[in-house]
């Protein structure tokens, strides 16, 4: 029988592990909450570790529905933050004509000679 040994063991490991996966995921989904005081957070947090089946049963039962929710909420805020993260770094995003503009401009000011903006005017289109 080791082979029946050995998918029970496999079994048991594989249980430990969703086991420790869902508390994992509940305990982040408590502190993740923005409608849970510290205090509710705490007494969740010491529920789930001190009594673990009931806590994370009644958690489920509780506030299972909302965990969804919740990560979908947070996974919107990352995706909104890397979005104005890349924005604001990539610039304007100006098109070549709105360059040679700006070019323009600065040499109708004096900030740069015919020489220098038809210098970098040649640049910009070759580039597009």
């Amino acid at each position: 029988m080791p082979l029946l040994d050995l998918f029970w063991s496999m079994f048991l490991f594989f249980l430990f592990v969703a086991w420790i996966w869902l508390l994992i995921m509940i305990l982040a989904d408590v502190f993740r909450s923005r409608d849970l005081s510290g205090g509710a957070k705490a007494l969740w947090t010491l529920f789930i570790i001190f009594i673990p089946f009931l806590g994370v049963f009644i958690y489920l039962l509780v506030r299972g529905s909302e965990m969804a929710e919740r990560a979908e909420q947070l996974a919107i805020e990352r995706d909104r933050t890397t979005r104005d993260y890349i924005k604001s770094t990539a610039g304007s995003g100006a098109s070549t004509a709105d360059e040679i503009d700006k070019l323009a401009r600065l040499r109708d000011s004096g900030m740069l000679t015919e020489e220098e903006f038809q210098a970098q005017k040649a640049k910009l289109l070759a580039q597009a």
